[in-house]
Parts: C-alpha cells; sequence; structure tokens
C-alpha cells in the first residue's frame, strides 16, 4: 500500500477523505493539532518520518468573512503553508493533492468555469486560496489542484445545518437568491479526489456535484424533503445581508475535464443532499 498523510483530517472534508481512502492506501489521518503546515520545521519532521508518497491537504481557513479581518491568517494557512507542503512534496518525490475553491473565479459570467479562465477573487478568502494554488504549481512538479464548491457534510458545520437549526426557532427566514453555485457532499468530493489520484492524474480539476442552484433552492429543497411547512421562506438579494466578504454571484465549475480523464460523472447535488439528510436523521456520523 501506497503511505498517505492526510492534513487538516479533523474537518469536515478531511475526515471523508481518510475514511475514503483508508481502504486502498496506508492512511496517516494528521489534524491541525498534529500538524501546523504553516511550521516548516513540523512538516520536514512529519515527511520524514512518515515518508508519505501521496499528501492530501485539506487544511485551511474557511471562514471567508473572517478572512477579511484576519487576512495574516488567512494567507498563512491558504498560501504559505501550501508552499510548505509544495517544497516538501518536490523534494521528497511525493504527490500533494491540494483542496482549492470556486471562489478564485469573481462570477462574472454565466456558464460553468473551466479550470484555465481567469482568476479574480473578490475577498480575502478567495485571494488567499488562489496564491496557495501558485505556490504549489511553483514549487513542484507532480501536484493535483482539485477545486470545489459549496461543501456540506457529516463532520461539521455548514449551510444546510444552520438552516435546520435556524428552523426551529423561526417562522420566517430570509435566503440569498442571487448567488448560484453546486452544493457539495464532502463524501462525494473524497471519493472524486480517490478517482483522480487511482488514474495517476496530475494538473487542475474541478469536482463538485452535478448541477447548479441558489441557496434559496437549496434552502428549499432541503425543507421540502424534510417535510418542514411552519416556516415560510423569502428569497432576497445579497445585499439584504451585508457582510464583510463580498460573494461571486455565479461560481458554478465546469466539470467535464473530470469526467474525460476519470471516465465517471459526480452524481446530482439533489441526490447527494438527499442521502445527507437521512443520514443526519439516523444520527449517522464519519
Amino acid at each position: 500500500m501506497k503511505r498517505l498523510i492526510v492534513t487538516g483530517a479533523g474537518g469536515m472534508l478531511g475526515a471523508d477523505v481518510t475514511r475514503q481512502f483508508s481502504s486502498n492506501f496506508k492512511v496517516t489521518a494528521l489534524t491541525r493539532k498534529e500538524l501546523d503546515i504553516t511550521d516548516k520545521k513540523a512538516v520536514r519532521q512529519v515527511f520524514k518520518h512518515y515518508r508519505p508518497e501521496i499528501v492530501i491537504n485539506c487544511a485551511a481557513f474557511t471562514r471567508v468573512d473572517d478572512c477579511e479581518s484576519m487576512k495574516e491568517t488567512a494567507f498563512s494557512v491558504n498560501a504559505e503553508g501550501p508552499g510548505i507542503l509544495a517544497s516538501a512534496c518536490r523534494d521528497s518525490g511525493a504527490l500533494l493533492v491540494h483542496i482549492s475553491t470556486d471562489y478564485v473565479f469573481d462570477g462574472s459570467k454565466k456558464s460553468p468555469w473551466k479550470e484555465d479562465e481567469p482568476k479574480a477573487p473578490l475577498n480575502i478568502y478567495g485571494e488567499s486560496k488562489l496564491q496557495g494554488e501558485k505556490r504549489v504549481e511553483a514549487r513542484c512538479d507532480n501536484y493535483l489542484i482539485i477545486r470545489t464548491s459549496w461543501l456540506f457534510g457529516l463532520n461539521g458545520p455548514n449551510f444546510i445545518t444552520t438552516m435546520l437549526d435556524l428552523s426551529k426557532k423561526r417562522d420566517e427566514l430570509s435566503v440569498v437568491n442571487d448567488q448560484e453555485g453546486s452544493p457539495t457532499s464532502t463524501r462525494d468530493l473524497a471519493w472524486g479526489i480517490k478517482m483522480l489520484v487511482m488514474h495517476d492524474l496530475c494538473g487542475v480539476f474541478h469536482c463538485c456535484n452535478s448541477g447548479s442552484c441558489t441557496w434559496f433552492d437549496l434552502c428549499r429543497f432541503v425543507f421540502e424533503k424534510r417535510g418542514i411547512k411552519g416556516v415560510t421562506l423569502k428569497p432576497v438579494p445579497s445585499e439584504s445581508f451585508p457582510r464583510p466578504a463580498a460573494r461571486p454571484e455565479y461560481s458554478v465549475l465546469d466539470t467535464s475535464r473530470f469526467k474525460k480523464f476519470t471516465g465517471r460523472k459526480m452524481r446530482p447535488w439533489q441526490q447527494a443532499v438527499s442521502e445527507y439528510l437521512s443520514d443526519l436523521e439516523k444520527g449517522a456520523t464519519i
């Protein structure tokens, strides 16, 4: 079995990646407390001890609004950290799989974004993630950069659980209806990452559940599936919720390259959300 390290293994995606790869690889799952990817010395020690052949970087500072006021932290974790990992992978010959985001695009067009289209982040989070991509590309040749969007999963808070919690406290909810993206299950993304790795691919790929919707559409679908009828949903523009970080209006990612090179297709977001809601009902955990 190939030796594989998952960084950020305590997070929502990291937990699913660890589970997905454990059957085919010798996985070492490292949480943030166990490995700070911004610590060069710690990274070198981990590489020396575990001698990984593959590193999947799920470590990230993902609180989009907080990134605006915590710029130094955002760039340290999302840009400098991946660069440190890239240098270590270059020196050891390991493959670096780095997870990035749809927020590297400005959302100015109304057709799915391809991997090589111009990047123009609207916020610090997106800019820090883009700088992370650039460091990975500059410092090692053997890499996979995988952009994804609108994640939800069992191992962390997300939009779906937030809306379900609010439905228990309010009889009316206003939900943004002018931002469009592709809700993506961390379980499905972990599977997609594995497909790319198993096919020995390199470069940049987009990987998310197929189809798209607005946040309002997603909330309405969730409430319909859960049979929540006592809450009125009101579609509103983004201006109704002023936030520190601007969001792209349209950040749907084109996943045709993933399908072309793996021969597989990510399932529709509706199926993934339905399965997730079923798992929540059962009290499932990773």
